[in-house]
């Protein structure tokens, strides 16, 4: 009887979610001014309700994994792991900020009564939460309730307040209940300096340093001193400018910038040799613009973009050495665009097939988790019958290649037109992922050459039927641009 009710009350709530989603499609604009802003604002309290009854849920759902795994004899150190990941796919996030959303959900549930009644009551936003949370961590449960209680929403700490004001004020009121730990996390900071690479528009990076106050500064005052000292000489470019290109000339040793590294960057032969404007793709980064593309590879005014028999001259090389290009061809199906399969009988992945899955999944292939690769697995695990296929084969963050391995998670591939992921959790519900298309590919296209320079791979065989065809005409060795060499090779065998 009572799992009985427990399934009825279940289905009576996934009903109430879907009664609200239904009212709030129903849910017809104002035409004033006056109406449309007081909707605004009360939309927004509805999303800070929403934050609060998923925090409770999140919080209950681990719960309910915890005692269904101790009920199942998982140990207790282990009765935990791959929550955060299933709360992740359920909200389409990443698996990291699902384990960060589900510690604040802690945080908030057990912790911080007061500033979740702010959350609920639309006096604060999830982000403002997420603040007074992250401020309150190195705190002991006891003093970030009387922190809590202190920061309360009806002593007016966040009425008209930013987002400085509340991380001063959470500062504040740690510091004076527990100076030690505060001092003592500072202390522990140092111990997570680090540099980070995310991508900016238009062909940037943010190369993001998190360094001690004193070594931040005094590099920063480095670059300064530099940028000045160049623009007193005449130097014409910006300040900003010679501080970045400083920094990249000191920390590689080159003017340039590029040493020893594999850019591994994507493009359709199409984009190099005729000038088209389809985007090309840089491992790690992303989409990046043709004609960058092109000036990169040393062909963007060169013989390569002129004319069709320009591929069979000999330009006439541009010295740079701290660039050199090398042009590899991959083959991609006609129809669907995913590259040629390739098979090893090995069980772990040799480095041709390795670098192969990385070019054709980018990132980690776990739903809505965009980390770089770090580890290339089995789908189906060796132990469970899996091969050291490409079809087998999926590129992971580690947190995901270790989360897959809990108990009650599973993965599969789909038939489709690119490679298809399948990853089912402990609960039942089962997530999807698709290779991401290659440059050049669209629905319907009937694209069949991929020209990747810096890229390594090497399919055992065509597969049975395939239309794929090399150029009719293409050049053993050649040099392009900055010190290019193209190596032409079989459609079965691309190297």
């Amino acid at each position: 009887m009572e799992r009985i009710w427990r399934g009825q009350a279940a289905t009576a709530a996934t009903a109430a979610v879907g009664d609200v989603l239904a009212a709030l499609r129903s849910v017809y604009l104002g035409t004033a001014s006056r109406e449309l802003i007081e909707q605004i604002r009360g939309l927004e309290d509805l999303k800070s309700a929403i934050v609060g009854l998923q925090a409770r849920a999140a919080v209950a759902f681990d719960l309910a994994q915890r005692q269904e795994r101790a009920a199942a004899g998982v140990p207790a150190s282990e009765r935990g792991h791959g929550v955060g990941a299933q709360i992740a796919l359920a909200r389409r996030e990443s698996p990291n900020r699902g384990s960060r959303l589900l510690g604040m959900a802690k945080a908030l549930v057990t912790e911080m009564p007061h500033t979740m009644a702010a959350l609920e009551s639309g006096q604060l936003n999830e982000w403002r939460a997420t603040l007074l949370v992250k401020e309150t961590a190195c705190l002991s449960a006891e003093d970030r309730c009387a922190v809590d209680e202190e920061l309360s929403a009806d002593t007016g700490t966040f009425e008209g307040k930013g987002d400085r004001a509340i991380i001063a004020a959470a500062k504040a009121a740690a510091y004076r209940r527990d100076p030690r730990s505060v001092a003592q996390r500072a202390a522990h900071a140092s111990t997570e300096r680090t540099v980070t690479l995310r991508p900016a528009p238009d062909a940037m990076t943010y190369l993001t340093a998190l360094l001690p106050v004193a070594q931040g500064v005094a590099a920063y005052t480095a670059l300064t001193r530099a940028a000045d000292s160049a623009r007193s000489a005449g130097d014409p470019r910006i300040r900003g400018q010679v501080m970045a290109d400083t920094l990249v000339e000191r920390i590689t040793g080159r003017r340039g910038g590029i040493s020893g590294i594999d850019l591994q960057l994507v493009m359709t032969d199409r984009t190099l040799v005729q000038g088209d404007s389809e985007p090309a793709r840089l491992q790690g980064y992303g989409v990046v613009p043709a004609e960058w593309a092109r000036a990169l590879v040393g062909a963007g005014s060169g013989a390569l973009s002129e004319q069709a028999p320009a591929p069979r001259q000999e330009p006439a090389p541009t010295r740079d050495d701290e660039l050199t290009v090398w042009l590899r061809r991959l083959y991609t199906a006609p129809a669907a665009g995913e590259l040629l399969s390739m098979d090893s009988k090995a069980r772990i992945f040799p480095q041709r097939l390795r670098r192969f899955i990385e070019t054709r999944d980018d990132t980690c292939r776990t739903p809505y988790c965009d980390a770089p690769i770090r580890h290339i697995d089995h789908v189906v695990p060796w132990h469970s019958g899996g091969t050291t296929t490409l079809a087998n084969g999926a590129g992971l963050c580690e947190a995901c290649n270790h989360t897959k391995e809990n108990p009650g998670w599973s993965a599969n591939t789909m038939p489709g037109d690119r490679h298809t992921l399948e990853i089912t959790t402990p609960t039942g519900h089962s997530y999807r992922s698709k290779a991401p298309a290659l440059p050049g590919y669209r629905q319907g296209s009937r694209t069949s050459a991929v020209t990747t320079p810096g890229v390594i791979a090497e399919p055992s065989a065509t597969p049975t039927g395939s239309s794929i065809t090399p150029p009719e005409s293409s050049p053993q060795s050649r040099r392009v641009g900055r010190r290019v060499r193209y190596r032409d090779k079989s459609p079965a065998v691309v190297r």
